[in-house]
């Protein structure tokens, strides 16, 4: 056996945006919501409604991602998943984990061995799935809410079924079936 250790690239999920794109999008989702006030509410004073607007773009695009940052970053970048004496992480992804309606987040780990989820401390329903490789009888696409195509099946020889949503579906899709093809 190869007693090397694997390097694999820890992800963070972020989106940067230029200064430009910061205030194009303020501007925007400002005249938006100023519009949506003026024809909801015709006897509104037309001050209040030009506050209200700038108010809500400066809230919702800048205060309230980087509020989100602060409060969740450190949350969902530190999870960590309980590994037996002899494995390891090979991969690391972002996903939510349908545990009946709620979609639990937190992260997929592709280990040595196994396919681990960890929710991230947000979550009502918190605590580690583990998915032995071997009990694994079949990966495939599905659809969120019958739209959103990023959604993945995992079924398990006994048909229990765990739906996952992640980015980038048919990345992660043949990184699980390149696991269970080893």
């Amino acid at each position: 056996m190869n007693n090397k250790k694997v390097q694999y690239t820890k992800k963070e999920f972020k989106i940067d945006l230029t200064w430009k794109q910061r205030i194009s999008s303020m501007f925007f989702t400002t005249i938006i919501y100023g519009a949506v006030l003026f024809l909801f509410d015709r006897n509104q004073n037309i001050n209040s409604i030009i506050f209200q607007a700038i108010f809500f773009g400066v809230l919702f695009v800048l205060i309230f991602p980087w509020a989100m940052k602060k409060i969740l970053g450190k949350r969902v970048s530190n999870i960590v998943p309980e590994l037996l004496d002899d494995e390891e992480i090979e991969e690391e992804i972002f996903a939510n984990l349908f545990r009946g309606v709620e979609g639990v987040g937190g992260k997929i780990f592709l280990t040595n061995q196994r396919l681990i989820f960890k929710s991230h401390s947000f979550n009502f329903q918190k605590g580690q799935t583990n998915l032995e490789y071997s009990i694994i009888s079949s990966v495939q696409k599905r659809k969120t809410a019958k739209l959103i195509d990023n959604g993945i099946k995992i079924i398990t020889k006994q048909n229990t079924e765990f739906d996952f949503v992640v980015n980038d579906r048919d990345n992660v899709l043949v990184k699980i079936q390149n696991k269970l093809n080893l």
